[in-house]
């Protein structure tokens, strides 16, 4: 029988699973949803640290690495990439089976680094070698520093998920800097039909923020607000597909597509819906089509794959979604602002995580190593 999410895959549409711990790599539970039509998984810091923190599956290790090492940053990166290299070699074979077109895992960097290219480059090249898995991609923001280490990433073969996307704007300069990328490799002798990413662009989140501005001008009577509550996140992203068919169904990328070069898939993130008034899966509902993928949390998945309705919708409504962002700016709110804000806190509450890992290993390790001695 056909599930769901089979269903989306038929559309053209990946499902890739945000989410990893090592409970659900051991227990067969990742393997369970590869073979049900998962074909990739994202990670970020903030999953990491809910996984490690929030479960004593990764003590027996940690208590090894303590013994060996005093720095906690190694320690958290060897506990990181054992998973992520367990989770590579679970999708190797939809990697193979598509041809490199999917079946990955992604990897951030320090979030620490993302206002600083050169430093970004050298730690996602370092991970990328460090990983050794061909399915692997490097996470790297999509910040002005990020912008043009992603260029030089991709010409340099590795494979990149540009993450914390939420403006049209920055998406085109992301899609800009993986075609200039794939030119660079290309003319330097590389084969660009190895070179695979996808930019995350963030969802929900700009409902969130956009609704509670759309709240306080409806306390002043400013703004009807029911008529674009819960509609600017569905709009930008639709529009920014808009962008992605332009972009990808140029002479430009034309040129590359016959050497076999791979289009940058839009990837769906924040998918969770934050509003418990708005349908829990309406981010995926909304944003199905051609070349795409959707990363959803595990709540989210479980309702999709109950209830979910699986069709064709991403360019349902174009013109409604370019009217809905220009009522938002004769409304008076700035979208570009609100995206602004939301780049930075979305690098501030990774970083935020990153740091309260380290700390929390630390304090481990220290109870640890006296029973070691």
């Amino acid at each position: 029988m056909e599930n769901n999410i089979s269903k989306v895959n038929s559309l053209g549409q990946s499902i890739w699973y945000d989410n990893i711990s090592k409970k659900m790599i051991v227990s067969g539970e990742l393997k369970g949803l590869i073979d049900n039509g998962i074909s990739g998984l994202t990670s970020n810091p903030t999953i990491f640290f809910k996984a490690i923190t929030g479960s004593t599956d990764y003590d027996k290790q940690l208590n090894e690495l303590a013994s060996q090492t005093s720095d906690v940053e190694a320690i958290y990166e060897h506990l990181v990439i054992d998973d992520i290299r367990a989770v590579a070699d679970l999708l190797k074979s939809t990697y193979d089976k598509t041809d490199g077109a999917d079946g990955y895992v992604s990897l951030e960097v320090n979030p620490n680094l993302a206002h600083e290219t050169d430093k970004t480059i050298e730690e996602a090249t370092r991970l990328f070698e460090t990983v050794n898995r061909k399915n692997l991609m490097i996470k790297v923001p999509a910040t002005p520093a990020g912008i043009p280490a992603i260029r030089t990433l991709i010409g340099k073969g590795i494979n990149v998920n540009v993450t914390l996307i939420f403006s049209l704007g920055a998406h085109r300069n992301v899609m800009e800097a993986y075609i200039a990328g794939l030119e660079d490799f290309d003319r330097n002798g590389g084969d660009i039909s190895k070179v695979a990413s996808v930019a995350s662009f963030f969802v929900s989140r700009l409902d969130t923020s956009i609704d509670a501005e759309l709240g306080e001008m409806s306390k002043d009577c400013k703004v009807n607000t029911d008529i674009l509550l819960g509609k600017a996140a569905i709009a930008n992203a639709k529009l920014a597909y808009e962008s992605f068919c332009s972009m990808f169904g140029s002479e430009r990328f034309e040129k590359l597509r016959n050497k076999g070069a791979l289009v940058q898939r839009p990837l769906w993130a924040s998918t969770s819906t934050k509003n418990p008034e708005y349908r829990d899966v309406l981010y995926i509902e909304q944003l199905m089509g051609p070349d795409t993928v959707n990363t959803i949390p595990p709540a989210t998945l479980d309702a999709f794959i109950d209830h979910g309705i699986a069709e064709n919708t991403i360019l349902n409504d174009i013109d409604d979604a370019k009217d809905v962002m220009g009522f938002l700016k004769d409304s008076g709110i700035d979208v570009d602002q609100v995206t602004s804000k939301l780049l930075k806190d979305g690098v501030d509450a990774f970083s935020k995580s990153f740091e309260q890992i380290l700390s929390n290993l630390e304090a481990k390790r220290s109870v640890l190593v006296p029973l070691t001695q």
